[in-house]
């Protein structure tokens, strides 16, 4: 009867669903008047307010997209964005990370700069962006690039780098060309190091996307967030939240397929052994 109970790999998805349900029905017990004595505040209804009701935040998200269906124009412009941010911001850093590692001249030039910019908060920039690129697209975009860009470039970077000597050395006494090292040797070296990034540039592209549209917009999901922030309104602030947390997992879960379909000659973690 155990071994139903324990998490192994044929009910890890139901664990996981579970600890799910679990947080929402604590977060429905704790917001929902009367249910249980307040402990955290004087009255049980401030809990409502400042984290909002689970029951009315879920209808909410029926109501976008089912009863009104009105959040996928909006939707679609921040999707739009963060593709646009993702996809630009990783071939830049694919590019510009192998080409600093292949050339260690170049590399030792643009080191400090490279370094400089890696540390400027980026989310100061957005301002500029507006300035420069309007209140349109291109402003987000552009700040979820500079997001992408920098998690990307050190990783591939890194990877290059750590490319096995005796398998370079080995490769040229067999005469492999320049093209031929970087396809067989420098690429399969990185490309584990670009989808570990790439896990993590998903959620920047969203930030970069939903930052751009506070600062000024007049469409998107992060307009809707910032709407409802000023008017106190926490169950649409959190539907939203919701919302991108939902699209930053499908987003995540197509660079999982991806990287399941690229790295078949990867050994796979707990392969020889159950959980």
């Amino acid at each position: 009867m155990w071994r139903f109970i324990k998490p192994n790999s044929r009910n890890l998805r139901a664990w996981q669903l579970g600890v799910l349900v679990a947080v929402f029905v604590a977060w429905h017990l704790l917001t929902t008047p009367g249910l249980l004595p307040p402990f955290l505040f004087a009255d049980d209804r401030q809990a409502a307010f400042f984290f909002g009701e689970p029951l009315k935040i879920f209808g909410r998200v029926w109501g976008w997209f089912i009863v009104n269906a009105d959040i996928y124009k909006h939707l679609w412009v921040t999707l739009i964005e963060t593709v646009l941010a993702f996809g630009i911001g990783t071939a830049l850093g694919l590019g510009c990370g192998l080409w600093l590692a292949l050339s260690p001249l170049a590399a030792a030039i643009f080191d400090p700069y490279i370094k400089a910019l890696n540390s400027m908060p980026r989310v100061i920039l957005a301002p500029i962006f507006a300035v420069w690129f309007g209140l349109g697209i291109a402003s987000k975009v552009a700040l979820g690039v500079t997001l992408v860009f920098f998690i990307v470039f050190f990783n591939v970077y890194q990877g290059v780098k750590e490319v096995s000597p005796v398998v370079l050395a080995n490769a040229r006494m067999l005469g492999a060309s320049r093209r031929q090292l970087l396809r067989h040797v420098y690429l399969p070296s990185a490309t584990s190091w670009v989808f570990s990034s790439l896990h993590t540039s998903v959620g920047l592209a969203f930030v970069g996307a939903v930052v751009g549209e506070y600062l000024g917009s007049a469409q998107g999901v992060g307009y809707l967030i910032l709407q409802a922030e000023g008017s106190f309104d926490i169950n649409t602030v959190m539907a939203g939240i919701l919302v991108l947390t939902a699209f930053a997992l499908v987003l995540d879960a197509m660079v999982s397929w991806g990287e399941r379909r690229l790295m078949k000659w990867q050994p796979k973690v707990g392969e020889t052994e159950k959980l």
